[in-house]
């Protein structure tokens, strides 16, 4: 069975502002082209179909047609909500879609019921685990103190005892969103730690053929039968390294795995430049750069006057512009913002208290910290799906 594996389309969202919404649309009409020249038996999509809960009706009119182009070409497509989406709105007419072929996974309840296709060597059973918000499904899953890796190995407790009640050389798809130990993230993925833990180990997997994994817009392979599509679009200058890929899937009669990364189409380049205003404006060598999106770093020990006016003479699609002087780290002018660089909110908490009464917190204080910002990640997710 051929299998077409993508991620994090993030429908709806911009680009430093600038829409990417035609850019989107080149990346549905890559897809359908590369599933029809291709022969590709099924189309997996792992989650973060939107960019938001409630997004735009030009996303929403954009998933539609891609929903009827998939559907038109007769090949069956799985897909799950991801920590982006509202799992209730996108699930909305799942049943009567999966009539034309387009199977939506959003209730973590079917975790275990999976889609069965055929192919010339028989079944194979394809699991939808939708994003496991932890505090919200812990209860379904009978976890006494949920964490990402006791929901999801739950999960797949159900997915594996199905599919041992099922015929001797049943093959096995599982999509899942999820931030796999050893996955490289970037500064576009919106942050899923719970208990100051946002990794789950690969074994949990352990059992099917495939994992098609989503949520880390890096295209990776973790393990030969584990692997991120990433995002097709980079969404932010962390990318600036990525291929944007999807994996096309070759499962044998077997269970063996190929795959091979087909490459998706990207509106223009991302360069990441930094140094002094009149070295960047002058340096020969970021020729190759001028109509890359840009974002620059100034090193400059004071302020230059008219920086972004001034970068765009040479490079008109600058889109960030960072003041990095270069300064000791214990410098008093070094700004706020660049001492908090990289550090989590957990670990600047704890800085505070140090700061505050001179001594940082003890194993106790840090758990409650820990779970008091764990209280407040939950709660935004439950009020990001259910409005």
């Amino acid at each position: 069975m051929r299998i077409l594996h993508t991620s994090d389309w993030h429908l709806g969202r911009a680009f430093h502002r600038v829409s990417m919404l035609g850019a989107q649309t080149d990346f549905i009409g890559h897809l359908v082209t590369t599933v029809r020249e291709r022969e590709v038996d099924a189309v997996l999509v792992s989650g973060d179909v939107y960019d938001r809960a409630v997004p735009p009706l030009a996303a929403v009119e954009l998933f539609d047609d891609a929903l009827h182009r998939l559907a038109d070409l007769g090949v069956p497509t799985v897909m799950i909500s991801g920590n982006h989406d509202s799992a209730r709105r996108l699930g909305v007419g799942a049943g009567l879609m999966g009539r034309a072929g387009i199977h939506l996974r959003t209730d973590p309840t079917a975790a275990g019921t999976p889609v069965i296709l055929q192919d010339a060597f028989g079944d194979v059973a394809f699991y939808g685990l939708p994003y496991l918000e932890p505090a919200l499904v812990k209860d379904e899953f009978g976890v006494e103190k949920g964490g990402h890796e006791s929901v999801l190995a739950a999960a797949m407790d159900r997915v594996r005892a199905d599919l041992a009640a099922r015929a001797r050389g049943t093959r096995s798809v599982v999509l899942a969103h999820a931030f796999v130990t050893g996955g490289e993230p970037s500064d576009s993925e919106r942050d899923i730690t719970v208990g100051g833990v946002a990794s789950v180990p690969a074994r949990v997997f352990d059992g099917v053929d495939y994992t098609a994994l989503g949520h880390l817009h890096g295209c990776q392979t973790i393990t030969g039968r584990v692997r991120y599509s990433g995002s097709p679009l980079p969404y932010s200058f962390s990318e600036s390294e990525h291929r944007k890929t999807m994996w096309l899937v070759d499962l044998d009669a077997e269970g063996e795995v190929t795959a091979e990364r087909i490459d998706c189409p990207v509106p223009r380049a991302l360069a990441r430049i930094r140094g002094p205003l009149e070295g960047l404006l002058a340096d020969p060598a970021l020729a190759r750069h001028e109509d890359a999106w840009v974002e620059a770093t100034l090193t400059d020990a004071v302020r230059p006057a008219d920086p972004m006016a001034r970068l765009a003479e040479r490079f008109p699609h600058t889109l960030s512009l960072v003041f990095a002087p270069e300064r000791a780290p214990d410098d008093p002018d070094v700004s706020y913002a660049r001492r908090l660089a990289d550090r989590s909110d957990q670990e600047i908490a704890e800085d505070f208290v140090a700061h505050v009464r001179g001594a940082g917190p003890d194993a106790r204080e840090q758990g409650v910290l820990r779970d008091a910002f764990d209280a407040v990640r939950a709660d935004d997710a439950v009020r990001e799906v259910t409005r």
